[in-house]
């Protein structure tokens, strides 16, 4: 956390912002995060102008225009938020802020899981931590013949296959639980028993699922906020996640019998589906 719709959610909003901006000026208040921040960081942005936001899987990338980019990672409580002037007493766990001509950008991480890198602009698709990345879930290639290739020799849970991002990127544990409901599939069935209609509608639901949690400005459970200090939404409209014994929404059953919605921990994380639904 955040996952794909909050790393998208976040991205759109500075965008929308600062691109276009020159930095003027960058510190690091604390570098040791999840990777120690590069020591001439601050040197290698100041002074150059934001060309450009995208997002790779769960990282978001500022590119600069002296062919350099920003790698952004949010960890489990990172969030970034923009403030029209410098602050004159920065929060406790304000780790780096940088001074552009359209306002100063703050990165707050509490537990410090996230990390910020730079690396050269060219040499990206071969960064250790973007080069063993699988396809984004609205890349043409990602079809159920591709899922099928990848899930053929798999014993493992297909929540877990969703959860690699070798395979699909950016899926995270909120997700793969919303998106196994609707295709009514349980989380924890062999990979390689998938059958071809049913990695169709892994791809459907996949796409569905992110892009209405990416209309909703994502979902806020724990400590994930938007830019402008909003919370996301789409936790309104999580079908199974985090509400164990209550009843589905497209389910008739008797909770009395059922128990509803149920909890179990597949490869150490909490996954919520409905037994009823899913096989």
């Amino acid at each position: 956390m955040p996952e794909l719709p909050e790393v998208e959610t976040i991205k759109n909003a500075v965008e929308k912002v600062l691109l276009g901006a020159n930095i003027e000026k960058a510190v690091v208040r604390n570098g040791r995060l999840r990777e120690i921040v590069p020591a001439d960081f601050a040197v290698k942005i100041e002074n150059a102008r934001i060309i450009a936001f995208k997002r790779i899987a769960k990282y978001m990338l500022v590119e600069l225009d002296n062919e350099q980019t920003i790698i952004w990672h949010f960890g489990m409580s990172g969030k970034v938020r923009i403030e029209p002037k410098w602050p004159e007493q920065p929060q406790k766990h304000d780790h780096i802020i940088i001074q552009t001509s359209k306002g100063i950008l703050i990165y707050n991480d509490t537990r410090r899981f996230g990390l910020v890198t730079i690396a050269h602009t060219n040499t990206l698709p071969q960064h250790h931590l973007l080069q063993h990345l699988g396809l984004d879930p609205w890349d043409d290639r990602l079809t159920a013949a591709y899922l099928l290739q990848k899930f053929a020799h798999k014993k493992c849970a297909v929540k877990l296959a969703l959860l690699d991002q070798a395979i699909i990127c950016g899926i995270g544990n909120i997700y793969a639980s919303e998106i196994l409901y609707l295709a009514r599939i349980r989380p924890d069935r062999a990979s390689k028993s998938i059958t071809e209609c049913e990695a169709n509608l892994l791809v459907k639901y996949t796409r569905k699922v992110l892009e209405a949690a990416i209309a909703a400005g994502g979902s806020t459970i724990h400590d994930y906020k938007r830019p402008d200090g909003n919370t996301g939404y789409f936790q309104e409209s999580h079908c199974v996640y985090n509400k164990t014994g209550l009843r589905c929404p497209q389910c008739k059953c008797i909770l009395e019998q059922t128990g509803g919605i149920q909890k179990t921990v597949i490869g150490g994380r909490s996954t919520f589906y409905c037994a009823t639904l899913q096989k």
